[in-house]
């Protein structure tokens, strides 16, 4: 049944649906698991996605539904409501549908966007597990970062207080010599704290630390985030984690989580989080969470452990990425899916009048503000401007060969001649379109919806990459910046091209992928500028290396990977109530 959405907040909606959703044991039943491949975790359960994939190695892959967006408003345009909902509707259908969307972190959840559970009668449940740390994995991955930072920064403090026969003797490793001013990684928290942007550390005696200079980063912007994205198993993530850059030696020498014998604590905190909690919608369609968001300074991706596993169990398995089309999908297709194999049939491109209107010309939308008069009434002329961001994200979908679907995720202030308008923009611009009203109706709201994805799936995609591993960084961002971000160039600070230029010579890099860093509200660099603009250069300032993950990450533009928390924020609304111990005011 549909929930009133209008009336009920989604909290509401969640603890209604919850009544009847199903138990660890009725989803091994239902899902045709054995006994030993469901991890109980409470009224919550985890998948052993080893045991599922040793013993469905021999099954064909079902079809593959990726989830992407325009270039959206602050306020998101509803890529998880639309996956839910998309669920819902093939579940209409009676098709065998499933899918993984990613963990929400705690700072936009206690922040002003929310958590990423979808929203209405789209959304999965149970709600409050889900936006308030779920079973443990981005803690984990807190925990095993900052071990991380401890045992580089106490390293560097021993180093200080004793000679080199001290240093031996206490702690049986040869002296590191690690430069205090090439230290690359920093500390992360769950949550958007400014103040820790830049931070002093160290202060007080010789026993208190290592006086510097160091950062914190929101947790989900980590580079373990990236690392639990991407691997295969746990011999993967171990090796992973063995081989990430904490800071370079005075002689320029790169020091790895290895080198201070650190990696396989970090692995032993983090052996929960490669199994993937299971989750499924209001209508109970069965939907894995795994891996995290921010696909602006992070690869923003649901995992490829997650993908597998759909791929085995269901007919039709949808999975997210972050922001739009230009940061998540571009990501999807070179990052993800040359390190898992696999080729996506379909990507749906969320869109929605309101955003396509902002890009049109619409004044600024912003987060807590009550929403411009101009996103509530019918403008054509503004949306016939503003379409133009969707026909260039078709491009980019269409440039890896994968079929698009456009969903025009449909408000009720939105008109038949402004959905009529951008419908007949989709398909001249060569992507099937249907509208869907999941968010107020389910999956009755997502039927037709449901079946373009379907047909689109019978189509066998022409994937290809947009360039060969063996392309040099500064070519690669060249190709990004011109044929997915709609640049004439790319202008390099003398550093980061420096930067660029060293790894580029060393061969050791030549097989790591380019994890773009840059705004998400823009096609370009500057998150003030809408639509599709032309004639500009994109600026690259820095080049981050996650050599765990094997990514080189530029950056672009003005980007911190600590976001702040906003003079209205969501947590003021978020109580518990103390005779039942439920949560309220999430959304």
């Amino acid at each position: 049944m549909a929930y009133d959405a209008v009336k009920m907040a989604d909290w509401q909606i969640s603890e209604a649906a919850e009544a009847n959703m199903p138990t660890p044991d009725e989803w091994q039943e239902k899902l045709g698991l054995e006994k030993d491949e469901v991890i109980h975790m409470g009224r919550l359960c985890r998948l052993d996605f080893m045991k599922i994939i040793d013993r469905l190695k021999d099954k064909p892959d079902g079809k593959y539904i990726e989830v992407t967006a325009i270039t959206p408003t602050p306020l998101g345009e509803g890529k998880s409501t639309t996956s839910c909902g998309l669920m819902e509707g093939m579940g209409k259908r009676g098709v065998d549908v499933g899918g993984c969307l990613r963990q929400p972190s705690g700072g936009p959840t206690m922040n002003i966007k929310g958590t990423a559970a979808g929203g209405g009668n789209s959304l999965l449940i149970p709600m409050t597990e889900f936006s308030m740390g779920l079973t443990g994995d981005i803690n984990d991955i807190m925990n095993a970062h900052n071990l991380a930072m401890t045992a580089l920064t106490s390293r560097m403090q021993h180093e200080r207080n004793y000679n080199d026969e001290q240093l031996a003797r206490l702690t049986r490793m040869p002296r590191l010599d690690i430069d205090p001013t090439r230290v690359e990684m920093g500390w992360i928290l769950d949550f958007c704290a400014q103040s820790l942007r830049n931070i002093i550390i160290g202060l007080g005696g010789r026993y208190d630390g290592f006086t510097m200079q160091s950062k914190f980063g929101i947790a989900v912007s980590s580079e373990l985030m990236a690392i639990l994205s991407i691997v295969r198993d746990l011999p993967d993530l171990r090796e992973k984690l063995n081989n990430i850059t904490l800071a370079f030696d005075k002689r320029g020498k790169v020091v790895t989580t290895g080198d201070l014998e650190v990696g396989n604590a970090m692995t032993a905190w983090m052996r929960n989080t490669i199994n993937p909690t299971l989750m499924c919608t209001a209508e109970y369609q069965p939907c894995m969470v795994h891996a995290g968001p921010f696909a602006n300074i992070a690869v923003g991706q649901s995992s490829i452990i997650a993908d597998r596993v759909g791929l085995k169990v269901f007919d039709y398995h949808v999975t997210e990425s972050g922001f739009g089309a230009d940061i998540g999908f571009e990501k999807f297709w070179n990052v993800k899916c040359r390190y898992s194999g696999l080729k996506p049939h379909v990507s749906v491109l969320t869109s929605t009048i309101r955003a396509l209107k902002m890009h049109g010309g619409g004044p600024k939308v912003v987060a807590g503000l009550p929403l411009p008069d101009e996103y509530k009434s019918e403008d054509l002329g503004l949306l016939e401007t503003g379409v133009q961001n969707m026909v260039h994200h078709i491009n980019t979908i269409r440039m890896s060969g994968i079929n698009p679907v456009v969903c025009i995720n449909r408000f009720h202030t939105d008109t038949d001649a402004e959905v009529a308008m951008v419908r007949k923009a989709a398909e001249e611009a060569g992507a099937r379109c249907a509208e869907s009203t999941h968010w107020a109706d389910g999956g009755d709201g997502a039927l037709e919806f449901a079946d373009a994805v379907i047909e689109a799936c019978e189509q066998e995609p022409e994937f290809k990459f947009l360039y060969p591993i063996e392309t040099k960084l500064r070519d690669r961002v060249e190709l990004i910046a011109k044929n997915v971000y709609g640049a004439d160039g790319v202008a390099w600070t003398p550093a980061a091209e420096a930067k660029a230029k060293m790894l580029e010579g060393d061969s050791k890099y030549d097989d790591y992928t380019t994890m773009m860093v840059k705004t998400h509200l823009s096609l370009t660099h500057d998150p003030a500028v809408k639509g599709v603009p032309k004639g500009w250069t994109l600026p690259v300032q820095d080049v981050l290396i996650f050599s765990g993950a094997k990514f080189l990450c530029p950056c672009c533009g003005t980007i911190s990977l600590m976001p702040g928390t906003s003079s209205d924020p969501a947590y003021r609304r978020v109580d518990v109530d103390v005779d039942t111990g439920k949560v309220t005011g999430l959304f």
